[in-house]
């Protein structure tokens, strides 16, 4: 059977290099001063539709994502590595969400693409370590859902046959479709893009990014639909103001703390017995172990 699959994914801080300047005094990430990276699990997830993609011909990936307009780049790259369009949710209005008003932007969102099998998204996001939208998301929709996905093994008759990673083990589960199902790191790794699809998407642009581009070069995105990627505002989806961004965010950042790990006095051992037992005896002495 030929699938609608949808990608929730997201544009995050490279938290690899966190400075000073990372929050703003209202609590919330200062985006504009982090680099930005696509969300680790989310290309995760983006591998696992891929490969649905290719199991069931005639199936299409839609991207959707939220953010400020540079997220677009995150859409891109989902089409570089075969995606087939996305969607960027950007609103001054949703600036500042916490999990609960991202999830209701996002399943507002997927109301109006209505025409969808499968919602797939990381476990978490980097940048809060929450993972709490994909599981939000289901709810708001009411429709089933899977997490810690590590594999999609079949679909077959409206159901979905999906392996999960515990802490403990593994799960093998069935889940009738629609559902929302949220992928681990642990799943096959993205591949790579495809330079075929670099060369034919790498002029995809959102409408603000077109702003001031010459009558010519539009009527290129008129000839070549795929090129254009959409943008949906609070209005276009139907959003209540009350429960999106700030608004919509009981969750509230008091404070935010930089740790930096110090390197501690270190020891060379060799495969001496001597010294071996008396390095358990310094463990055991100092109450590390024992």
């Amino acid at each position: 059977m030929s699938l609608k699959i949808v990608v929730l994914a997201k544009q995050v801080p490279d938290t690899r290099n966190v400075g000073k300047d990372a929050m703003k005094e209202d609590g919330t990430i200062n985006r504009a001063a982090l680099p930005a990276i696509f969300n680790p699990e989310d290309l995760n997830a983006l591998e696992q539709a891929l490969q649905l993609k290719e199991q069931n011909p005639g199936s299409t990936i839609t991207l959707l994502t939220m953010g400020p307009p540079r997220a677009a780049e995150i859409i891109r790259e989902g089409l570089f590595r075969g995606a087939d369009g996305g969607i960027v949710l950007t609103d001054r209005a949703f600036a500042g969400a916490d999990t609960l008003a991202t999830s209701y932007a996002l399943s507002c969102a997927v109301r109006k693409i209505k025409d969808y099998d499968i919602i797939l998204g990381g476990r978490q996001a980097i940048d809060g370590d929450t993972a709490q939208v994909g599981p939000q998301v289901a709810e708001k929709l009411g429709i089933p859902q899977v997490t810690y996905a590590e594999q999609i093994l079949k679909i077959e008759n409206g159901k979905a046959t999906v392996k999960r990673r515990l802490e403990r083990g593994v799960e093998t589960v069935v889940v009738p479709l629609p559902a929302v199902i949220t992928v681990n790191g642990s799943a096959d790794e993205c591949r790579p893009r495809n330079a075929k699809l670099v060369q034919r998407y790498k002029y995809a642009k959102t409408p603000s990014e077109k702003q001031g581009l010459s009558e010519e070069c539009l009527k290129l995105y008129e000839q070549r639909p795929a090129l254009n990627l959409y943008e949906w505002s609070v209005n276009d989806v139907d959003a209540d103001l009350s429960q999106v961004g700030l608004a919509g965010s009981p969750t509230k950042v008091k404070a935010v703390q930089n740790v930096v790990f110090q390197a501690k006095e270190s020891k060379q051992l060799t495969a001496a017995d001597n010294e071996i037992e008396d390095l358990v005896k310094e463990l055991i002495a100092n109450h590390t172990i024992g």
